[in-house]
């Protein structure tokens, strides 16, 4: 039977089902990414809010987990080769949860390696320039008299919007018919860019057509509403 304890994230944040996935996060733009997936795969899991405005992926017990201070980790008990598995980075849980549920990532090898594509662009552009545009739109960084740091992060967006945009015509997902980790990695970015950072007029957001039409079906599956609100804050 798995043991908990052996892990110190658990005398922190105890589990109550510790047979089950343990996710440790916040509903940001990359922790709603696990939960959005979670959701959709229908696997069992547990829930656990970690404050980062009170510092709580600093503390012993989380960086033993990650020791790279960030949400969303995870803890499942049922590994590989039924080994208890601790793992980070958002886009790294995706891809392990897609391989272990056999959903949201094609089997064809060719799809397969262009939706890790398109997952990758997430992580490596849109996650790191939109969240730069809202710290420095809408967070500390308001108070720097220097705008140019806003002006290249609000281009750099408008630019990576556009690829998106240019992209998805004729597709109903990145992927085109088949919804998958590449969509679920975008989604919470996208909606916190027009929505937590208020920055829809800063990006032109009302200029495109196939990224608003694209967030609105993601939007609506339920899998994706649950997970935007987990764990609950």
């Amino acid at each position: 039977m798995f043991d908990s304890t052996a892990f110190p994230i658990t005398t922190r944040w105890p589990a109550q089902h510790p047979d089950r996935l343990q996710l440790y996060s916040l509903p940001t733009p990359n922790g709603v990414k696990v939960s959005i997936m979670l959701e959709e795969i229908g696997l069992p899991y547990e829930a656990h809010l970690i404050d980062i405005g009170k510092n709580e992926t600093w503390t012993p017990e989380f960086l033993a987990l990650n020791p790279n201070g960030k949400i969303p980790a995870i803890l499942d008990p049922n590994g590989p080769g039924g080994k208890p598995l601790a793992l980070f980075e958002s886009g790294a849980i995706l891809l392990y949860l897609a391989e272990k549920s056999g959903r949201f990532l094609p089997t064809d090898p060719v799809e397969r390696i262009e939706t890790l594509q398109w997952l990758f662009f997430q992580m490596a552009a849109v996650g790191p320039m939109f969240g730069q545009l809202g710290f420095f739109h809408k967070f500390a960084g308001r108070e720097i008299e220097d705008k140019r740091p806003l002006e290249r992060y609000r281009k750099e967006s408008i630019r990576l919007l556009n690829v998106l945009e240019s992209r998805l015509a004729g597709r109903q997902w990145i992927m085109g018919d088949e919804y998958t980790i590449a969509d679920i990695s975008l989604l919470g970015w996208v909606r916190n860019m027009i929505g937590f950072y208020e920055a829809r007029e800063l990006v032109d957001y009302d200029k495109l057509i196939q990224v608003p039409l694209w967030l609105e079906r993601g939007l609506a599956r339920e899998a994706v509403q649950r997970g935007l609100n987990i764990p609950a804050r």
